[in-house]
This record gives structure tokens, sequence and C-alpha cells, in this order.
């Protein structure tokens, strides 16, 4: 007997009167509930099940018992039911009010009537509430126990997937291993039963065959569960790890935890990990490196919006931040990204929000410090000064990455990345070649100080020189754009310089030691006005 089978069946034999169980899987929580009934090792005296809707009334296997579709007369026949039995009553929730209408005040009494005959009868009876919706009336608050009903497990997917393609011999798995079918079920942990099955079906029938490439189809169907939240954003990502133009430290990080959730590396006891936070200077690749964990882990990456968690009702933001946290589970293994963390709890120390602020982020770090779902997440900060220090501390966070301005062999892999991805056009790159090594160590050399997205709106304003003059790119244009930016570096160097004073002891840096080494020995430029000894703890990882 699993935990859940034990902890349900030791509910009923204690004669809890009311089990309220919130679902979406109706037809998997009433079978599991019918097993249970009809098992003498579980709950020692098998019970007759009884299902109710307000449509069609209460039936069991045998029959529709008449006149029992309105409540009161449902309550009446429970009463004055003489057999051991379990009443499973769908949707009653619409009686226990909400916050937009009360509670139907005589059926809410009539069930608090019924509870000493459901104690004390000599017949063993429990009733038990399955509901999309947790709503429960105030005054029944204490006689009602609530009971968390799984999604399925891995097992139950793997096998539902099994017998799937058993009954379909026509789908080709020649090309599905069992790695692949574990990474499968994998993307579909947090889905129900039901959402699950859709996907796979739709996954074999898009080409007749199933294989790994088909996670997609997968992550889709999570995106419908993801998107009714209103506060968690589905990113589609296309890029990946060439996409990132140095930060070689960091992506070697990220490169060795992949996986980190599968079968085998359990087998080295691995613990999965917990996030990073990612904080440095302004456009210099924090928020492409979240982007590209989707297609690196290939996980489904979601954006949490801290500002769409406020709401003007008293309680709600709080219940905003809960629900939020219980889709990003659902839908896990997942990456969450919570970009500018800093803005979002800026509030915090305030006092001028009751404590709002406060609150929301007091449950964020309890579940970022105790959550065991597979959810990685990647927090990114441009002013590390204003989060508060408990964000900080070890446990949150396995590490914390520092970005600076990207150094001279960074500037290359940037400009490699940038130039291949434009110039593309045989005529439009006929006097520069995208791969040509001199040509990128010429405008490396002349971007010192320069960070990532000024690299790349380089690239851009030369090429919009050459479309505008309807000709081939040429060297001057990228001259011509370079002596047309004040980098970052100049326009906020003293805020760069606190940053990196900050980091200096308290980060790894995102760039290897050799990029940096590199760095020193080929730059030529005035250090103090630019770089100003770069900040952060070198680490080989």
């Amino acid at each position: 007997m699993d935990k859940n089978s034990k902890k349900l069946s030791h509910l009923l034999r204690a004669r809890f009167p009311y089990i309220y169980i919130s679902t979406y899987e109706e037809d998997r929580v009433t079978k599991f509930i019918k097993n249970i009934a009809s098992s003498e090792a579980q709950i020692k005296y098998p019970r007759e099940v009884f299902i109710w809707t307000q449509a069609a009334g209460l039936k069991n296997n045998k029959k529709v018992i008449p006149d029992t579709t309105t409540p009161q007369k449902l309550i009446d026949f429970i009463e004055k039911f003489e057999n051991d039995s379990i009443f499973i009553l769908y949707d009653f929730h619409v009686f226990f009010g909400s916050r937009h209408r009360p509670a139907d005040a005589p059926i809410v009494r009539a069930l608090r009537d019924l509870i000493p005959a459901l104690k004390t009868s000599s017949v063993r009876k429990n009733i038990i509430f399955i509901s999309p919706e947790l709503t429960i009336p105030e005054s029944l608050q204490k006689d009602i126990v609530i009971y968390d009903f799984p999604l399925p497990k891995l097992e139950d997917i793997k096998a539902r997937l099994n017998k799937m393609i058993n009954a379909n011999n026509k789908i080709n798995i020649s090309e599905l291993t069992e790695d692949d079918k574990d990474r499968l079920c994998k993307a579909a942990l947090g889905l129900t039963m039901q959402e699950a099955e859709n996907a796979f079906a739709l996954a074999m029938v898009n080409d007749g065959k199933l294989n790994v490439s088909d996670l997609p189809v997968i992550l889709e169907e999570k995106m419908q569960v993801i998107r009714k939240t209103g506060m968690l954003e589905y990113i589609q990502s296309d890029y990946n790890i060439n996409d990132i133009g140095g930060l070689d430290n960091l992506k070697k990080w990220l490169l060795k935890r992949n996986n980190s959730w599968s079968e085998r590396a359990k087998k080295y006891c691995i613990p999965a990990p917990k996030g990073v936070l990612v904080t440095g200077v302004p456009g210099c690749g924090k928020s492409l490196t979240a982007k590209a964990m989707s297609s690196i882990w290939q996980l489904p990456l979601l954006r949490l919006d801290i500002g769409k968690i406020f709401s003007g009702l008293v309680g709600s933001s709080e219940e905003n931040m809960r629900k939020a946290i219980a889709t990003v589970e659902a839908v896990a293994p997942a990456i969450l990204w919570v970009d500018e963390i800093e803005k979002g709890l800026n509030g915090v120390s305030a006092s001028n929000d009751s404590g709002v602020s406060s609150r929301i982020f007091g449950t964020l770090l309890t579940w970022m410090q105790e959550k065991t779902a597979p959810v990685f997440v990647i927090a990114t900060a441009n002013n590390i000064s204003k989060l508060p220090p408990e964000l900080l501390r070890k446990g949150r966070f396995d590490e914390i990455f520092f970005v600076d301005i990207p150094t001279l062999n960074e500037r290359k892999e940037i400009f490699k990345v940038h130039l291949a991805k434009h110039l593309k056009d045989k005529e439009v790159c006929a006097n520069i070649k995208p791969n040509d090594t001199k040509v990128i160590n010429q405008l490396a050399l002349l971007t010192e100080g320069f960070i990532g997205s000024e690299i790349e709106q380089v690239v851009v304003a030369a090429l919009c020189d050459a479309f505008f003059e309807n000709r081939a790119l040429e060297f001057s244009d990228f001259q011509k754009a370079i002596e047309n930016t004040v980098p970052l570096s100049k326009t906020q160097k003293e805020e760069i310089l606190a940053i990196r004073q900050w980091a200096n002891v308290r980060a790894v840096s995102a760039s290897s030691k050799e990029s940096t080494k590199q760095y020193n020995a080929d730059d030529t430029s005035d250090k103090e006005d630019i770089t100003a000894a770069r900040g952060g703890r070198r680490l080989d990882i």
C-alpha cells in the first residue's frame, strides 16, 4: 500500500465525516477511491460507493437512486442509509459560496447536523467532495479535512505511454530509447493523466512516430496550464548555448548540471540544483543566458512577473504568489526565471504596503529553501545592493555569478555570433566575411568597454548604413557606428565600479580565467577609465 492510499484509508477508517479532494481528475480519483473501498486489506470493512452529481442525482454501480438531485434530498438519503458506504459528491462547492456569493446556509446547516450521525452511526459512512476548486465555508472548516490527491507519478505516466504504444503497433518507435522515453514522461509530469495522454497521442499522429524530438509537443501542452494563471509567462526560446558569447564559467556550470533530474543522475546521488543568481552590468547576457537554458536543458522556461502578483484585494497578493508557485511545481521539471528581481522586491523593507511585500518575499524565500519539486530558479539582477541579504545566503541559490563588461576574447565571440547571424547574403558581405578573423579581432579591439547589447547594435547600425545606400557592407560602417556610440562603461562608470566592488568577494565570475588573462595581455587602453580592476572571484567550474 503506497502512502497516498494509506492516508485516505486511515481517514475513512477513522470515521472522518467529510473529506475534500480538489482535483480535475474525477475519473482517476474515483477509481482510486473505489479500489480502497473494495479492499479489505486497506479499509478492513469494504464499502459501497455512491456517486452524486446535481444533474443525474445519486447512483451506484447498479442503479440511479430516484429523487436525489437536490442537495437536501441527497443529505436525507445519506442520513437514512443503513449500509457501510462512501458518498462521492461532484462539484458540491457551488453550494459553499465564493467571494461573489454567499454559501447556501440551509445546505451548510444540514451538513453540520449530519455530522453526529456519520460519526456515531452503527454503519460506516463517509462523504467525499471532489471539485476542481477548493471552497470551504467558514462554518465547516473544522469539520472538513483536505486530502491532496497527487498528479500522476512518473511510473503512472510511463505505464500509460507503454499501454498506448502497445495498443497502436503502427507507431514507429525504432528511435525511442529508454532514456528518451524517460525524458518524454518526465516532460509530462505536472499534467493530468488525460492531458498527458492527449500530448502523447498528438506527438504520435504528427509524423507517425515517437522519439525525443517530440518533446516540444509535450511542452506545448504544459503551456496551456501556464497561460491560464496570468502571473506566469511561458518563454518560447530559440536560443542555444552558441548564441552566448563568452561567459564560459557560467556556461560550463550549466552544462555540467544538465539532466540532473534524470534516472542516471540518481546513480551518482547528485542533488538537483536549486538555482543561480546572475548579477552584473546591464546588457551583458544575463537574460540571454536564462533563455538559452531552456534549449540547453530542454525544459520549459517560465518567467515570473512579480508586478502581476500584487493585487488590490486584501490577501490576494499572497494567494497569487502561492498559486504561481503551485503552477510552477505542477509543470516541473521546469526553469523559473525571475527577471530583475531587485525591482520586484524593492518594497520589502518599506512600511507603506502593510507588509504585503514582506509576506510575498517570505513565501518566496521559504519555497526556495524547502522546495522538493524539480524547479530550477534563475534570478537576474542589475543592482544587487537593493536585494535583501536573506536572499543571498547559501541554500537559496547554488551560486551567485557576476557578469562583467566583456573581455577582449569575449567581444570576439560576441562579434562572431552577431556577424554569423546577420551576414548571410553574398552581396551584402562581399567585402566583409562573417568568419573573417582579422576583421573580428579589429572590431574587438575598437570596442573596448562595450557591453554585449552595444556590440549587437554596432552590427545593426553598420548594416542600416549599407542598406540605406544600397551597397555591400564595409569596415568603415562599423567604425562609424563605434565612433557614434558612447558605451555604458563611460555613462555609468560609478555604478559599474560599485557593482564590481560588491562582487569582488561575494560572487563567482561568469567569465573564465583564460579569457581574463588574454584580456589583460592584449588590452592597451586606459584600464582606469574602462575596466577599473575587474571584480569577481575567478573560479574554474
